[in-house]
């Protein structure tokens, strides 16, 4: 695989930096090389907040990522921030409960998916980023879903784990919307 560069941005509290993290650790058990750069707004919840992830088979020299492969967007101001940035031909995972699809571009693939929607109907709003975190590995076929549920199964322990089975709903939910 080559170097894939990816930017997660939303809200505070939206859950992007575990986005972001539960891919730098996918990737780490695929055995590459991974960097996930955190950045927050001023306000922690409510206020923007993305990160940056690299993932590569060989070593990455900076974590920093100028021109992301792809763009996960969960929010309108985080569509105007980054979507100039994303590369020709990227791939735009956008969560159109909270994006006006007018301003999206047209010459990289964008994948829409209704992520605050889909994690209503799985019963809590706060799983929308799984929702998109399944679309986008979907769409991008670099992880399996059955690494993704290994870090999930990692990642949501002691008293997390009463949220994995619905987390891993809503991370199936994104991978069929994605195949849509």
């Amino acid at each position: 695989m080559t170097e894939e560069k990816v930017i997660i941005a939303g809200f505070g509290g939206q859950g992007v930096m575990l986005m972001g993290q539960l891919l730098a650790q996918a990737a780490t058990h695929e055995g590459m090389h991974t960097t996930w750069f955190p950045s927050y707004g001023p306000e922690t919840r409510g206020g923007t907040a993305n990160c940056s992830v690299v993932f590569d088979n060989h070593p990455i020299n900076s974590p920093v990522v100028s021109v992301p492969d792809s763009l996960l967007i969960l929010n309108h101001p985080s569509l105007a921030k980054f979507q100039g940035k994303l590369k020709e031909g990227g791939v735009l995972v956008v969560n159109t409960s909270l994006v006006e699809e007018k301003d999206l571009r047209d010459d990289v693939r964008i994948i829409k998916v209704d992520a605050n929607q889909k994690a209503l109907e799985i019963g809590n709003l706060k799983v929308a980023n799984m929702v998109m975190l399944g679309a986008y590995v979907k769409a991008s076929g670099i992880f399996s879903r059955e690494s993704l549920l290994k870090v999930f199964k990692e990642r949501f322990t002691g008293e997390k784990q009463k949220l994995l089975e619905m987390n891993t709903r809503a991370f199936d939910a994104g991978m069929e919307l994605a195949a849509d």
